[in-house]
């Protein structure tokens, strides 16, 4: 049998091809890294026109060339977990910016980030309490009675709460990829969260860590995000766009406020252990949560492939609530593909945007004449509150600051105050 030969100048002169494409690839990624990379986050200027406690209010200006604008504007409230940054991750996939190019007058709730005095804050404190008082700014501002309201994920589920309970005060209800139920096995969070010993978390860390949870996250799907993701990084870091968009979404991965404790307990205790919501039996600030009582048009988005919000845990919604103009929207995208991916920034915001305008032209609402806005929005100036010393150690109420500068009126519930929060910065990578 005649003996193959192996051609040793064939092998050497490929593998001296591949150790120059290396070295080039080397030099390459060595000029992306060294040089000047641009990976801010949330580049969009806005102003500060409400603050309570550690929460924020951000108002975007929005183009008062579109044509069609807004008459009424929108309120986007977060999750407590993670940062509204998201909608506003990379100048070319801003949510934001699509918002105000269509004449959008924006406003986002800045959470802030919690410090143990929070630990005692409930679900009602953040619904009832500084989104209640955010929603009556915003109206008062505006002179509306009513204003657009949409919600992400957790923040989502506090719009739902909210809606339910303040109908009067909302004109149409948008949530995304937001958990209303959590009677399901689909997701594996769904699965780990109805064995979590809550009471012994809160008691251990009293505020529940945000790097406790983004660890969490990462290992309901390790192999792709904790493998994956920083091998593709490895194979495309000579790619300068590439780089700063990994770069921009590591930081806000990683930029991750504690959430407080009671508000943990209770979103997990209700939601996934009990499902109460989707149910109608839930009650927030002693006072029930009916979904039938959400008589407002809404449209609910959510992925087909998220694995931390499954669609069983979201295409129950539209069914349950009492309005006859509710619409389900899935997308074939993951939780944070909805937001920053180029393909569904062209699905998502656009179609919100075609959505609320045609809902505009249907039922206008007329800012000028006084006579229509409720009593509760014609009230005399802010007093600035007393001044408390030291807080409660079981607080579940908040008291609303007004901005330096501002002239508005007290919201119709006045929450106790506490002490100014001093905000963490976090970590750029």
């Amino acid at each position: 049998m005649a003996e193959t030969k192996i051609p040793l100048d064939l092998i050497l002169e490929r593998m001296a091809e591949d150790a120059e494409k290396t070295r080039q690839r080397v030099s390459r990624a060595s000029d992306v890294l060294l040089g000047e990379l641009h990976y801010e986050i949330g580049s969009t200027p806005y102003e500060i026109v409400y603050e309570e406690d550690r929460v924020r209010l951000k108002h975007y200006t929005r183009n008062e060339e579109a044509e069609n604008k807004l008459k009424v504007p929108l309120l986007v409230v977060y999750a407590l977990i993670n940062r509204e940054t998201m909608l506003d991750l990379q100048p070319d996939r801003s949510v934001v910016k699509t918002f105000l190019q269509e004449g959008i007058d924006l406003y986002m709730v800045d959470w802030g980030y919690p410090t143990s005095k929070d630990r005692f804050l409930t679900i009602d404190d953040h619904v009832n309490g500084y989104m209640d008082n955010i929603v009556d700014f915003i109206r008062r501002k505006h002179g509306v009675p009513k204003i657009n309201l949409m919600g992400i994920c957790m923040g989502g589920t506090f719009c739902v709460i909210y809606s339910a309970l303040h109908s009067e005060k909302i004109k149409n209800l948008i949530t995304t990829v937001t958990p209303t139920n959590f009677d399901t096995d689909k997701g594996l969070l769904h699965v780990w969260m109805k064995d979590v010993d809550t009471d012994r978390m809160v008691r251990t860390f009293g505020n529940i860590p945000g790097d406790l949870m983004n660890f969490g996250f990462l290992l309901l799907n390790p192999a792709r995000l904790m493998i994956d993701k920083y091998v593709g990084f490895m194979e495309n870091m000579d790619n300068r766009d590439f780089v700063e968009n990994f770069v921009r979404m590591e930081r806000w991965i990683f930029d991750s406020p504690d959430v407080p404790g009671e508000t943990f307990r209770q979103f997990v205790e209700d939601g996934y252990k009990n499902n109460l919501l989707i149910q109608n039996k839930m009650f927030v600030g002693g006072k029930k949560v009916d979904l039938k009582k959400i008589t407002m048009p809404l449209l609910n988005f959510f992925g087909e492939y998220d694995h931390l919000v499954p669609p069983e845990a979201c295409n129950q919604l539209t069914g349950a609530v009492g309005s006859r103009d509710a619409q389900d929207v899935c997308l074939e995208t993951g939780h944070i593909g909805i937001y920053v991916s180029s393909r569904f920034q062209r699905q998502f915001a656009p179609r919100i945007v075609q959505w609320l305008k045609e809902r505009d032209r249907e039922d206008r609402v007329e800012t000028a004449p006084d006579r229509e806005m409720p009593d509760s929005l014609r009230e005399a100036p802010l007093k600035k509150p007393p001044v408390r010393k030291k807080p409660a150690v079981r607080k579940t109420e908040a008291t609303r600051k007004a901005p330096a500068g501002t002239n508005i009126s007290p919201p119709a519930r006045v929450r106790k105050s506490k002490q100014s929060l001093i905000q963490k910065i976090a970590e750029a990578i």
